[in-house]
Order: structure tokens, then sequence, then C-alpha cells
């Protein structure tokens, strides 16, 4: 007799999908599609659990949410939910998918390191997660030097203004994840990076995936009066302004990177002397001036940066049940390795000049 499985996932912002189901000779069978959503008519979840039936159990979450897509007559409508949150929580059954609890997470508490071993042990700690060496991690950054981190993707010369960049002596280095330059100062932004299984994040788009990953860190932010939320595709805005950014980078061997950055108390004017903000990219963001997009938490709580970084760390470890953790000597030394090899090179780090 097949056993019952059992999924759920829970929109971001939305409601909650859960679905049982069991698995008759690698197809899926008696799958019934619950939750506290809104749907019309009534009988489309008749509609829902059929095109789920006789699917095979190894598709992708893709695969299941265009069938029940193409299931669905015209008209239908799917409210506090989509296709794709009941294909997530299909996987989470067939434990293809895994959610926040089903993992043990470690927490790293703000340690100084110099800006380029921030950035190698960002790589070095997401295969370590991979290759089960590591639990899954939250690790906030510090550091002391006035520093500049670029995209994987920028270029040096079209993001830097190098009569800045001397006059203030900025270090300047590259990350391994995609999206725009972090101008980083000490103690004037708040930067954390997750390392973690893609399994949490199967089924999700990459848009929804970083709604996702950051819903704790909304959910601190809002404990201490900030409502922030998220512009597409990576921007961490509020009604007063942009406040931060994500990125992320996912890696062959299952694991993937996430990290944040959010602007506690930037000097904005010589922010725009050290980066070249091109008004393509501002009129993108509705402004005119650089200087509005930069909007510190600083102002908008009141709280000392330490204070932020302390609720973070509590909402954190009280929601996902995290346990503190120190950085082993051994992840330490790759780091430092791999900045000699590779991110405090030159080659790496004007592969786009």
């Amino acid at each position: 007799m097949a056993s019952q499985l059992h999924g759920e996932y829970k929109v971001h912002g939305g409601k909650l999908v859960v679905v049982d189901l069991e698995v008759a000779e690698a197809k899926l069978s008696n799958v019934s599609v619950s939750g506290d959503f809104f749907l019309e008519p009534d009988e489309a979840l008749d509609d829902i659990n059929s095109a789920l039936t006789g699917l095979a159990a190894d598709l992708p979450a893709r695969a299941l949410a265009d069938a029940i897509n193409a299931a669905l007559p015209d008209g239908v409508v799917l409210f506090g939910f989509s296709a794709q949150a009941v294909a997530v929580a299909v996987r989470r059954a067939l434990a293809k998918a895994t959610s926040w609890l089903d993992q043990e997470w470690d927490i790293i508490a703000p340690t100084v390191l110099p800006t380029a071993v921030n950035v190698a042990l960002d790589e070095v700690l997401a295969e370590e997660v991979g290759a089960g060496r590591r639990n899954p991690t939250l690790r906030f950054w510090d550091w002391n030097e006035p520093s500049v981190v670029i995209g994987s993707f920028q270029s040096v010369r079209n993001e830097l203004n190098p009569a800045g960049v001397a006059r203030h002596g900025i270090n300047v280095v590259r990350r391994i994840s995609g999206g725009g330059a972090m101008f980083m100062e000490a103690g004037n932004c708040i930067t954390y990076s997750l390392y973690l299984p893609q399994s949490l994040v199967d089924g999700l788009t990459f848009e929804d995936s970083y709604k996702f990953l950051d819903a704790w860190v909304m959910s601190a932010l809002e404990s201490i009066g900030v409502q922030a939320f998220y512009v597409p595709l990576n921007d961490i805005a509020t009604d007063q302004g942009k406040i931060g950014g994500a990125a992320q980078k996912r890696f062959g061997n299952g694991s993937m990177l996430h990290h944040v950055t959010m602007s506690y108390d930037i000097d904005a004017d010589k922010m725009v002397e050290v980066l070249r903000i091109g008004q393509e990219k501002l009129s993108d963001k509705g402004t005119r001036s650089a200087k509005k997009r930069v909007d510190p938490l600083r102002r908008q709580t009141g709280l000392t940066r330490a204070e932020i970084l302390a609720r973070m760390m509590e909402t954190f470890t009280a929601r996902y049940n995290a346990s503190p953790a120190q950085l082993t000597e051994q992840e330490l030394d790759e780091a430092a390795r791999r900045v000699e090899s590779k991110f405090g090179t030159s080659a790496w780090l004007n592969r786009i000049p």
C-alpha cells in the first residue's frame, strides 16, 4: 500500500498551499490540494487535482505548474496562490524540495575580516554546505577598510571613478555573484550571506526566491518599525527609498549563495565620487539623483547598527531554530588561499576591465 505524502508551502505575501498525495508506479496518485487560499469556481480544485494525478513523480516544478495551468479553463481565478505554489508543495511532499525547518541552521555573528576574505568565504562556505561539511548557515559580515565590492559581471572602468578610488583609499574586490556595486565603509552598512541547499528554493522562480529567502529579514525590519519590500528583481526598499540589494549564485554541487547589503549610514557624497552611477540606471529607478537612492536605516530607525544586527540575528534564530557557530580554521585558511590565487588578484578583478 502506498504511503501518504504531505507537503506545505506558504506563498510569500499570500496563502498556505497543502498537498497530500501518494506515489504508485512512479506516478502521482490520490492527489488532494487544500489550503486557506481562494479559488473560483470551486470546481477548479478538481481540475487541479486531476491535472496532477498520473504525472511522473520526478517531473520538475515547472512541468507540474504547466500541467495545472493547461488544465484550468479560462476565467478561473487563483487568489493568494498559483500553479507554481502548488508545484512547490508537491515537490516538498515528494522530498524533492525542502523547507526552512528541514534544515539545521547555523548563524555566525559579525566577524571583522578583510573584504577580500569576506568575498572568498562566500565561495568557500557555499561549497562546504553543498559538500555536507557545514550546516546551512547565515553569516554576517564585518570589515574595517573602505571598500567597493563589484558584481561578477560588472566592468571596472564603467563602475569606478579611479580618482575617487585613489583619493579615498578604496579597496576594490570582485565577488562571485552578479548585481551591482556595494560601497562599504566600516559601520556604514549591514551585509549578510546565506549558504543553503538549492532544494530550499526548488520550484520557485528566481524573483520569488529572493523574496522567499529574505522573508525573515523583512520580519526583523518590521519589528523595528521599517516596512520594507522587494522591488523586482533584487532591490529592497521602503516608502522612503531604496535601503539595499540582494544577489545570488548557484553552484554545481547543489548549494547556493544569497547575500544582501543594506545601507545603514552611507556617505552619499563620497559614494558618488567613487562610483560611476549612470543616468540609465537612475532612470530605471525613477530618480534623478544617486544620493536619493541611499536611504540609511539609521535615519529610519534611530537605532545603532549593533542593535539592528542583534534584532536580525534574534529573528532568524527564533524563526528557524538556528544555533551560534564560528568560522573554522580550515575555512579561514582556504579563504586566505583563494584571496592569494583568485579574489586578491588583478586577473580576477580586471576580468572585465
